[in-house]
């Protein structure tokens, strides 16, 4: 059986998150695998896993930034947004020729910084209990509410123009954000219409695809160094450890919301801070 930890891994293309889980259960040889934040089958790129305890890291990797790669086809929209849906509208040749590189490229950068986004009918935001794609699927009208993200940084390539207009783009954002959305967007803003033909994270907080395994090869990262890469770290002695396994605070003062107590090579618990370290999530196996 593998142990315990965060596994990276590159999902390809046509995986859902839940075959990713599936298969690395019998890669890895346990049934407690779970994976942080679900990518879609057209897309690819990283997917943080964790492992036996490792799953309890996944609450601290919650609300991390995100990178993503992808391409944006400028003249047609689709019922879902990206290249999966079918057809639902085709800008005329004339309207396309209207656009010119430096219009696209400028309209792009619009949409950096805070801002409300509209999440895509067919995201797994839940209404009334019901997924939103499952509500458009089913053709049930329904109405979804903006939601505030920020994109840090985006930014495009030279729109290769065809039959329809490609556009390669970059982007660092908040967690939430729906890429799908972007490319919605900026079909609109230029009015033309758009979907996303192509998607793939690059990274989550602070791990990168480049980082990443196939399924096949995963093998998960220790828990210390997992802890280490997602939190500040804050040693501690035998004393210490057995106070946090009992579930009682430290009186360590610290200004960090959360972090590692670790001692030697051993993860003992995540703590919260304030004028005690309290424990959070204890790790006893």
């Amino acid at each position: 059986m593998a142990p315990a930890g965060l596994a990276l891994i590159d999902k390809p293309q046509g995986f859902t998150s839940h075959d990713v889980v599936a298969k690395l259960r019998g890669v890895l040889g346990t049934r407690k695998v779970g994976h942080a934040g679900t990518l879609d089958p057209m897309a690819s790129g990283l997917l943080v896993v964790g492992v036996g305890a490792g799953t309890k890291l996944m609450t601290y990797l919650s609300g991390a930034d995100k990178s993503y790669l992808a391409t944006v086809r400028l003249g047609t929209t689709t019922f879902t947004d990206d290249a999966e849906g079918e057809t639902t509208s085709v800008a005329t040749r004339d309207q396309l020729e209207k656009l010119n590189p430096q219009q696209i490229l400028s309209a792009l950068g619009e949409f950096e910084g805070v801002q409300l986004q509209l999440p895509s009918r067919v995201s797994a935001k839940k209404i009334g209990g019901k997924k939103a794609y499952e509500l458009a699927r089913e053709g049930k009208e329904f109405e979804l509410e903006p939601v505030e993200i920020e994109i840090y940084k985006i930014k495009g390539s030279q729109p290769r123009f065809g039959e329809f207009i490609d556009l390669d783009i970059e982007v660092e954002c908040s967690s939430g954000t729906f890429i799908r959305a972007i490319a919605r967007d900026l079909g609109e803003k230029l009015g033309v219409g758009a979907h996303l033909t192509k998607l793939r994270r690059t990274r989550v907080g602070p791990f990168s695809v480049d980082n990443a395994t196939d399924i096949e090869n995963a093998s998960p990262m220790k828990m210390t160094d997992a802890a280490k890469a997602l939190l500040p770290v804050v040693s501690i002695d035998e004393q210490e450890q057995t106070e946090l396994s009992f579930g009682r605070a430290l009186d360590v003062q610290s200004e960090s919301e959360y972090l590692a107590a670790i001692n030697g090579d051993k993860l003992v618990a995540i703590v919260s801070g304030g004028k005690k370290l309290s424990p959070k999530t204890v790790f006893n196996d």
